[in-house]
């Protein structure tokens, strides 16, 4: 899995992020589908609240979630183990549609509810061990907008800075979660639930 074949139009406008693939299409799906994305998977999806260890402390995430994936398709983050749930069908024809424009494969789904600005998502990279060197993550946001910063991990003080937009997505690859870490801020307005799906290859889990 990675970074597909250079010959392949992938979607959106690349973006300069030195050793890493970075791609953002912020018109990836039209306004009404995502609307009606939104709407029924806020209803379909069994979100829970997933802990953290954090400085040796269990913390209760600030957002809902749910790991979704083939039956082999565990992924430990933070020494938990998740199992994945079945793919809800909306899910499985979304993530048939992300595997024919990436010219990728993606056997899991990290869906992440924002109920509010109060929910958010610290600083960390996707670099756990099931995903292998050099993920292609492809990262679908719907609802309402939220900034995310990507930072650099050699201690780099300045960030970048994407709006996600409803029915945006945002490809990141290569070298992505080896160099830099990711972020989704809190923020003190008012804003309405965010979903955001982040499809990925998790190396399945020997039987």
């Amino acid at each position: 899995m990675g970074i597909p074949e250079p010959h392949h139009a992938l979607p959106g406008t690349a973006l300069p992020l030195p050793g890493a693939l970075l791609r953002f299409a912020p018109d990836f799906l039209a306004a009404a589908e995502a609307d009606a994305l939104l709407h029924e998977l806020h209803a379909a999806i069994p979100w829970e609240q997933h802990h953290v260890r954090l400085f040796g402390r269990t913390l209760s995430a600030p957002r809902l979630s749910c790991w979704i994936g083939d039956r082999d398709a565990a992924y430990t983050y933070s020494r938990v183990r998740f199992a994945p749930r079945p793919w809800p069908a909306t899910l499985a024809v979304l993530r048939a549609r992300l595997e024919t424009c990436c010219a990728a494969r993606f056997n899991s789904v990290l869906a992440n509810l924002y109920r509010d600005g109060r929910d958010a998502m610290g600083w960390h990279s996707d670099d756990e061990p099931e995903l292998g060197a050099a993920p292609l993550i492809a990262s679908l946001s719907l609802g309402a907008p939220r900034r995310f910063l990507l930072r650099a991990r050699s201690g780099a003080t300045r960030s970048t800075v994407l709006t996600l937009s409803h029915g945006s997505l945002l490809l990141m690859g290569g070298a992505c979660q080896r160099l830099y870490r990711h972020a989704v801020p809190r923020t003190r307005a008012a804003v309405a639930p965010r979903i955001n799906l982040t499809f990925r290859w998790v190396q399945p889990r020997q039987r």
